[in-house]
This record gives structure tokens, sequence and C-alpha cells, in this order.
């Protein structure tokens, strides 16, 4: 690998360091009797956005680590993944999910998306935007602040933009909302997967 691409690689770790931080930071700020509260992701709960985003931690490891593909993992990480303790459930979840992006030579690797093959470096950085979006998510949910790190948004921007108008086919994620004039870079974050802020 070229001195540009281990720096490359290391920018994007650090940038999903932050991005399963900043999550995580909101999953602990969860309180007991906001569990079933709605969040801007319709029909789902607080408890709903932290299994998901909890159950996208838990394929990391099988995909990027084990080269496993989606048929041999099956339904493994249908369904409730949190348990009776969710917010445990998240950090072990996370950090296996750190842990197999951060081992030698994985983001160098190949793994096997429901949308066919793809490299490790892009996963990773999807798994990111993800992370930074539902961080927002989960902030307005719960009342948490709801200003996201200036570094993550661009990132999460310049990741998201070149197929953000396909996610609404998803079904994942809203239509696109046209920005405000002299809208901020959250903001447009936002507004480009269907949030208004």
């Amino acid at each position: 690998m070229t001195d540009a691409g281990a720096a490359a690689d290391g920018r994007l770790l650090e940038r999903h360091g932050e991005a399963l931080d900043l999550f995580a930071d909101r999953v602990h700020a969860i309180r007991p009797d906001q569990w079933d509260a709605p969040t801007p992701c319709a029909d789902w709960t607080v408890r709903d956005l932290v299994n998901h985003l909890t159950a996208e931690q838990l394929w990391v490891p099988s995909l990027v680590r084990d080269g496993a593909t989606i048929e041999s993992v099956g339904d493994s990480f249908d369904g409730d993944v949190l348990g009776p303790d969710p917010v445990t459930s998240w950090d072990t979840a996370s950090a296996a999910a750190r842990e197999a992006f951060r081992e030698p030579g994985a983001l160098d690797r190949t793994v096997q998306l429901s949308s066919g093959e793809s490299s490790a470096t892009h996963y990773c950085a999807q798994m990111t935007m993800d992370l930074v979006v539902h961080a927002w998510d989960l902030s307005r949910a719960i009342g948490a602040h709801e200003k996201l790190p200036g570094d993550l948004v661009e990132f999460a921007r310049r990741e998201v933009e070149p197929y953000a108008g396909e996610l609404a086919q998803t079904g994942l994620f809203d239509r696109a909302v046209e920005p405000s004039p002299g809208a901020d870079e959250q903001t447009r974050l936002l507004n480009l997967l269907g949030r208004r802020a």
C-alpha cells in the first residue's frame, strides 16, 4: 500500500471510530423511559433504531474478518439483538466492529453485501455515514444535543452524495428535502436524506 493509501485508510478509521463514539454517547444518554419514544425514522422507536445500528455492527466481523456471505450469515442478526441490556449489547457489538475494521489489512479486503461485492473501505465509509445520520435521529428522539461534529458531517455528506438519490428506493430513507437558502452543512446533509432539521 502506498503512503497516500495508508493515510486515507487511517483517516477513514479515525472517522469511523469517531462516529461509533458519537452514537455510543447518545445510546448511553437514553433514559429508561425513552426506549419506546418515536424517532425521525418512520415507524421506529428509540429501541428499534438502536437495535438496527447494533445489528449492523454485528455483521462487520462476519463480513470483514471471516469473509462470510449474506447467505451464510442468514438470519443470525434479525429480530431483537438488544436483549435485556440494550446499552451493553450496543457496546459489545460496536467494539467488535471497530476491532474488525482495524485489523491489519482489513480495509484491503472485499466483502459480500446485499448489493453485491464491495471493498471493505467502501463498506466502512457507508457504515460511518449511517452512524452519523442516525446519531442525529437518536439525538432528536431523546432530546440530546443535535449539533454533529463538523468533520463527521463533511465526511458523511461526501460519502452519501453520489448515491443519495437511490436511498429513498430502499424504503430506509425518505426522499430528499430541498434545503433552505443559506442552510448549513449539517442541515444540507440531513435534507439530502429526507430529514427536516
